[in-house]
């Protein structure tokens, strides 16, 4: 498929396609016109990219974790070492402490919010478990 259908079906600019070429994330085919050409495997592919830009993980990493990961379920292959996981893990830590600062943020915002509209404190929501 061409760039403009595989934008259609993720809905991911054709700049960011590119992009995710250039970042050695997702490859394609040339034409003898040199067009794009890629596979359908490359919807699951960019669909899984989005989903770790999602999470928080930059370009560098994600290109580190995607050998590791099956493109149609996102699981792991053989390919994922300990060291990954490790560092999985601490990535997963850092947004956690991300969640817990904006949840933080947010009771001091609904404060100021109250506060600012003459009404008593909101009762603090309760906290949200970490994922």
């Amino acid at each position: 498929m061409r760039i403009g259908e595989l934008a259609a079906r993720t809905g991911v600019s054709e700049r960011s396609l590119r992009y995710y070429e250039k970042q050695g994330l997702l490859a394609s085919d040339r034409t003898r016109g040199g067009h794009r050409d890629y596979t359908d495997r490359a919807v699951d592919r960019v669909i899984r990219i989005q989903e770790l830009y999602a999470a928080g993980l930059n370009s560098a990493k994600i290109a580190q974790i995607l050998p590791c990961m099956r493109d149609t379920d996102g699981g792991p292959t053989a390919r994922a070492t300990p060291r990954l996981v490790s560092e999985l893990t601490t990535e997963r830590e850092r947004l956690d402490r991300m969640i817990t600062d904006l949840l933080r943020s947010r009771e001091v915002l609904d404060e100021v919010i109250a506060a600012a509209a003459g009404r008593a404190s909101p009762a603090p929501a309760p906290a949200a478990a970490a994922p």
